[in-house]
């Protein structure tokens, strides 16, 4: 588990504390518009209101999108949308670190709010380096004289060594917001104490991840049973020496994800008692749902969903479980004739009153989809940095946490 302060731990009264937040939101390429503001809300009405309710002078770094990207622009819509979830004015400037952005900064009044420019309209935010690097770069050098605390507010951001997110911690005291903290304890949670029996569902398609999420979970005792579905149940079928097809077995070879087959094959060698596998899957017979057991694939036909039998065996498991991990959709589950792995499974879960952590994007949207987003006990809105967390990796933005300054000090340039 990472050691962090939290706010708990600081008097931010009259205090100018920089925060780093994922505003970052989904943009219509067209209008250039956030569809979707889940993200500021949630920074909204956790870290930021409880900042500016105690009076502190709150500057706000974020990101959205890549230049050149359609999803680039700048901040002042987010801004915008900030100010009507906060109720109250909040303050934009088109700058990051120079004179524009330095003057906002200094002229700011207690329990007042300033987020600057889009932090990746400057070039150096993503060059990697060790925060004590990072801390030398121009964003530090000129933002950091003008601040008492820096806090790190954006864990789907945390696997990133970006200049923003490492180099301010080892020239200010720093500490995690209220999102950072609770992403943390329910990973400690599901990673370091989870509640046996402790299921994991995984789907979707990223297999890759997947079978590096299965790896360590399963090697470290996290996980007492997997349940596969999507493309990485495919994937362990076949490394069971099961052809499933033509159609399905090019598509598997298209994505290159084949060569996964024989580290899948290894974890079914030692750990085959904890993973458990459809025993029956729904084709797409020309967009018919048709049921088949596995042993008596391969078929011409494409896997679009877990069968019924398999849905049946997944309930009973889930159903004796004491915490539940989430990853990814069982099917294609935005097609109501394939949806029914997923929506039953998910339907099963959050109607057990069972602890469970779910993520990644498309689980989220699957659970929107279904009304189920209040009936889970924790949704992470963080994709990459959950993945690799769940993985066993280090995340770049923790350890500098853990080992931030506990004064405020700068470095020369270099």
């Amino acid at each position: 588990m990472v050691h962090f302060k939290t706010l708990n731990d600081f008097d931010v009264k009259n205090k100018t504390v920089i925060v780093r937040v994922d505003f970052n939101s989904e943009i219509d390429p067209q209008t250039k518009q956030i569809t979707n503001g889940i993200r500021i809300s949630a920074h909204a009405q956790s870290t930021l209101k409880e900042l500016i309710e105690k009076n502190a002078k709150v500057v706000v770094i974020s990101h959205q999108g890549r230049k050149g990207e359609p999803e680039y622009t700048d901040l002042k819509q987010h801004a915008e949308i900030l100010e009507k979830k906060l109720n109250q004015p909040v303050k934009y400037v088109d700058d990051l670190f120079n004179k524009k952005a330095q003057t906002a900064i200094k002229q700011l009044k207690e329990g007042e709010i300033l987020v600057l420019e889009n932090v990746r309209s400057w070039p150096e935010e993503t060059k990697k380096g060790t925060p004590e690097q990072q801390a030398k770069t121009e964003l530090i050098q000129n933002l950091a004289p003008l601040a008492d605390l820096f806090i790190n507010d954006a864990f789907s951001v945390a696997h990133r060594d970006n200049v923003s997110m490492t180099g301010f911690t080892t020239v200010l005291p720093s500490a995690a917001g209220r999102l950072m903290e609770r992403e943390l304890v329910q990973l400690n949670n599901v990673l370091e104490n989870p509640q046996h029996p402790c299921i994991y569902v995984m789907g979707g398609a990223k297999a890759d991840d997947s079978l590096e999420i299965s790896k360590y979970i399963l090697s470290n005792n996290v996980a007492d049973n997997l349940l596969l579905g999507g493309i990485i149940a495919q994937l362990f079928l076949v490394a069971k020496g099961l052809n499933l097809g033509k159609g399905t077995m090019d598509y598997l070879a298209k994505k290159e994800l084949l060569t996964l087959v024989p580290g899948i094959q290894s974890l079914l060698e030692k750990y085959s008692d904890k993973i458990v596998l459809p025993v029956d899957v729904a084709l797409n017979i020309d967009g018919k749902r048709v049921e088949t057991p596995v042993n008596q694939l391969p078929s011409e036909y494409p896997i679009f969903d877990i069968g019924t039998k398999t849905v049946e065996k997944y309930v009973d498991i889930i159903s004796k479980a004491n915490s539940i991990v989430v990853s990814g959709p069982l099917g294609v589950y935005e097609n109501n004739n394939f949806c029914y792995g997923t929506k039953t499974i998910f339907e099963t879960i959050a109607n057990s009153n069972t602890s469970c952590l779910a993520g990644g994007g498309n689980t989220i949207a699957a659970l929107d989809q279904y009304e189920l987003t209040n009936k889970i006990s924790y949704i992470s809105t963080a994709g990459g940095a959950l993945v690799e967390a769940l993985m066993g990796k280090k995340l770049p933005g923790l350890e500098a946490l853990e080992t931030a300054t506990e004064t405020k000090k700068l470095p020369n340039k270099t």
